[in-house]
Order: C-alpha cells, then structure tokens, then sequence
C-alpha cells in the first residue's frame, strides 16, 4: 500500500493544535513538507519544532486569520509564488459557539459561513492551479458527524457544516479528472478545547456537572470513550496519500460508532 508523500507539500489549517495540530504531525511522518497554518505565531513557532524531517522535509508556516478571506487568500499565494505549490489542503478551523438554531443571531450564521465555506473556498482556489499541474491533489475538509446526523445545541454549526459539505461534494465532481479528491472527515467527541467547552457550556445551561455531562456523552458512543486526535488525524492522512486515489467525495465519520444512520 502506498503512503509515501514524500516530495509533496501540505497546507494544514488550524495546525496549532487539536485534530489540525495532530494531522500535520502524521503528514509529516509520512514524509510530506508541511506549512502550517494559524494565526498565533509564537504557538507556530513551537509546533513547527515538533514536526518529523528525519528524511530531510522542509516545514514551514503562515500567519493568518479567518475573519479576513482576502487577506488570507494573498498570503497563501505570496507563499506559493515564493515557496512551492501546495499539493495538499486541510481545511480545519473552530466550530462556531453551541446553541440551539432558534436563538442564533443572523450574525453568527454569517460569521459561521465566512469562516467554514467561505475560507475553504478561498484556500481551494488559491492552491487548485498547482495541484492541477502535478495531476495530484488531496483536499480533506474537517467537518463534523453533524452533516450525517444533527447534533442537539449545536444549530449553527450543523447548518454551516451541511453547506460545507454539499460543497465539498459538489467539487469532487468538478476536479476529479485532474487527479484531485475532495473528502470529508467527520470527527465524533474527540479530546480537544473544543469538546471541553461544549461539556462546559452544556453543563452550565442544563445545571448539571461537567462529570454527569461527560458521562452522558460517552454512554451515546459504543465504543465507551473519546477519541484521541491522533486517531482523527491517521484517517486524514490516509486521505491526503497515494493509496487512497479512488476515494472522492465522501464523508468518512471517525466517531467510535456514534451516529446511528448509514
């Protein structure tokens, strides 16, 4: 089976930690040149010293933020111009706050689509020429289960989520002849900040503990616990390789079992 990613470059979104942070550590082990992606600087700094060069990857990141699609779109291309060309893309970013639909404010579903859709989007065109030049092209959008099966307090983000992977379907179709695969990871409860301040916000709205909620949640998941993000990031990598080549536009739930549809 073939994992090499030698001599292939990957972007890495929201790579500073969590699912992102730990898919840029597995690209990297897979011999792949990683250019990370956040817009905390001195964490880059520190995460880009973790990432494997044992056969001789040169690593790299960018600073930038979501709440500016523009600006984010002409540091990518400064970076390709100057650097090399990104055969790879991991759209990850942070899930909009927890809430139910009826409640959201007009705003935070714009916000919500600007920083999922609109980003995505943006950082698609902005690598698409290079991967079409090399006939390769892995683009793995890290969504959520919710596109299969919404998830309850959680109205802004199952919506935005949905369009993103309508999207990402959509695409597949359009660039597949290039040699280009467009697929979605849709992580379960996976151990991260952002778990943590759903159990929170969760717990303080209902009264209950942030034990009683963690409990809660993984009595839903067969396999009794959390994911690790490294178990996240092991199918993202499988998705960006050579071997995976015949898989496009599929949703692929990384969730212990949790979601009861197909």
């Amino acid at each position: 089976m073939n994992l090499d990613l030698q001599g292939r470059h990957a972007l890495v979104c929201g790579s500073t930690q969590g699912i992102g942070k730990a898919a840029a550590l597995a690209l990297a082990k897979m011999e792949c040149n990683v250019t990370l992606l956040s817009r905390n600087e001195n964490v880059l700094q520190q995460v880009i010293k973790e990432l494997n060069t044992f056969q001789g990857q040169k690593h790299s990141y960018i600073v930038a933020d979501y709440s500016n699609p523009i600006a984010l779109k002409e540091k990518v291309e400064k970076h390709i111009a100057e650097k090399n060309v990104f055969h790879i893309l991991i759209n990850n970013t942070g899930g909009p706050p927890a809430g139910p639909a009826v409640n959201a404010k007009a705003e935070e579903f714009l916000t919500a689509f600007n920083n999922h859709l609109i980003c995505n989007h943006t950082l698609m065109q902005a690598c698409i020429e290079g991967m079409k030049q090399a006939n390769y092209g892995r683009i793995v959008n890290i969504i959520s289960t919710s596109v299969k099966q919404p998830i309850k307090g959680l109205g802004v983000s199952n919506t935005v989520r949905a369009a993103v992977a309508n999207w990402s379907k959509t695409l597949s179709a359009e660039v597949a002849r290039f040699g280009i695969t467009v697929n979605n990871v849709l992580p379960g409860a996976t151990i991260t900040a952002r778990l943590t301040a759903i159990i929170d916000d969760k717990a303080r709205k209902t009264g209950k503990t942030f034990n009683d909620v963690t409990r809660e949640m993984l009595s839903e998941i067969p396999a009794g616990r959390f994911a690790e993000p490294e178990e996240i990031a092991n199918v993202i990598a499988f998705l960006c390789s050579p071997a995976a080549g015949y898989l496009n536009g599929i949703n692929v739930p990384v969730d212990g079992g949790r979601t009861t549809c197909l």
